[in-house]
């Protein structure tokens, strides 16, 4: 049996990696025993890369990279490939290569709490699902 993909979006990454927010830890642990893969590409992890050193982070460059590379171990590099599935449109444009590389990568679930990414979950069923951190975690508590 294959083993669950999943896409993270950046914010979630950052509740998993920086804030350790306990209600994204069940994504964080099924990462680290294999229960799952995270799907990336060389886009999603630059706006990581970029957010991360956001000012108000207060991150030092060390702890910058520290996060990074923790990420970069956890997920599967992807190529950018435009998905030939039909995807609806996010009102945030920042957004859409996360339901790109979704749908590219045969992902099960997009993970976000980003308003314009969930209010798609209907339209992106057929395709993958797209869940919060905290719907993610139940899930994987159940097929584990």
């Amino acid at each position: 049996m294959n083993k669950p993909l999943l896409v993270l979006d950046t914010n979630v990454v950052l509740d998993l990696l920086h804030f350790e927010d306990v209600i994204a830890q069940p994504i964080l642990e099924a990462l680290q025993h294999g229960r799952v893969d995270c799907a990336v590409t060389e886009e999603t992890l630059e706006e990581f890369r970029r957010v991360l050193s956001y000012p108000e982070f207060e991150l030092v460059p060390t702890r910058q990279a520290t996060l990074l590379a923790r990420y970069q171990s956890l997920a599967k590099m992807r190529a950018a490939v435009s998905s030939a599935t039909e995807l609806p449109h996010c009102s945030d444009p920042d957004d859409q290569k996360f339901l790109e590389l979704a749908a590219s990568s045969h992902a099960h679930t997009l993970v976000s709490k980003d308003r314009a990414l969930l209010k798609l979950q209907r339209r992106c069923a057929p395709h993958f699902q797209v869940m919060t951190p905290a719907e993610a975690g139940r899930w994987l508590e159940d097929v584990s």
